[in-house]
């Protein structure tokens, strides 16, 4: 068996890093389904197109990819605006399927783009070399601590935007029932445009951090789908907070499904990761299919 120190840095700790990934894509899928009644399957190809955004400063300027963040944040929703003006916004009234299909357009086009502009080739930020900080048994990379930090402070911000500004009380308003809330006086549209901001800028902040953990490429943006959208299943469809909870479980899941539990080989190989997010997106959906926190259902 693995040592407790090595089940807890090289398991249980990355495994709440690519939780909190997992959750800054999960609010914005969760978001746009809960107000405007689609899934939108270029959510993945949004983180992407952050990670490179934020390359034009590391490799043009010499800047960290933590001072790139707030850019890429800003590029990347202005995008999704544009997006939705062209693709979205006519189909506002047809049926959600029209709308799911032209998430399948932009979703290619997002990824020929980013290979038209960056090319196909593998990228990574260069950060530096920086070792671990050691407390006790625990050896957590400074990476680690940024991500999580800044994760969680992005959660708090949204939490008292939602719960304490006018504009977050009129997202959730416009989430319970759009028609009533137009015919209260809500402007229905300056929501759906803070919807596409907020869930694009998360979405950004989730791609740069894959950047730093690991790597980045073109197609990360369709690796990542399967398990954002088992988190806001997991979480419970149109629930912020659920989706939180659903990313951070489903990156625990698929980190600790690779331990060996049971000998000395690993429980589930490596490779096998997107199953373990599948499997607990289809169980959820025939168990409860409205999530741990009672959300929208498929």
């Amino acid at each position: 068996m693995i040592a407790l120190s090595d089940f807890i840095n090289l398991y249980l700790l990355p495994g709440l890093v690519v939780g909190c990934i997992y959750a800054l894509g999960a609010i914005g899928i969760s978001l746009l389904f809960g107000i405007l009644r689609f899934a939108h399957f270029a959510h993945g190809d949004m983180m992407t197109l952050g990670a490179y955004l934020a390359i034009i400063f590391t490799a043009n300027f010499d800047w960290s990819p933590y001072a790139a963040l707030p850019i890429t944040v800003i590029g990347t929703a202005l995008v999704a605006l544009l997006l939705d003006r062209a693709f979205y916004k006519p189909f506002r009234r047809s049926a959600g399927i029209v709308t799911v299909i032209a998430s399948f357009g932009v979703m290619l086009m997002l990824r020929s783009a980013i290979q038209l502009i960056w090319g196909v080739d593998v990228k990574t930020y260069d950060i530096g070399i920086r070792f671990p900080m050691e407390f006790g048994m625990l050896k957590i990379a400074p990476r680690q601590v940024t991500i999580v930090l800044v994760t969680a402070a992005l959660v708090i911000a949204l939490h008292l935007f939602l719960s304490r500004t006018r504009l977050g009380k009129a997202m959730r308003a416009v989430s319970d029932d759009p028609d009533l809330a137009r015919v209260s006086g809500i402007n229905v549209e300056q929501v759906v445009r803070w919807t596409w901001i907020i869930g694009a800028g998360l979405a950004a902040a989730g791609g740069v951090f894959i950047g730093i953990q690991t790597k980045v490429h073109p197609n990360m943006g369709w690796d990542l789908l399967l398990p954002l959208f088992a988190a806001a299943v997991l979480g419970g469809i149109g629930r912020p907070y659920g989706a939180v909870a659903g990313g951070l479980a489903i990156g625990l899941c698929q980190e600790l499904a690779t331990y060996p539990w049971f000998s000395e080989e690993p429980f589930i190989a490596p490779g096998y990761k997107p199953a373990v997010a599948f499997s607990v997106m289809v169980i959820m959906l025939i168990w409860r299919p409205t999530g741990l926190f009672r959300g929208r259902a498929f």
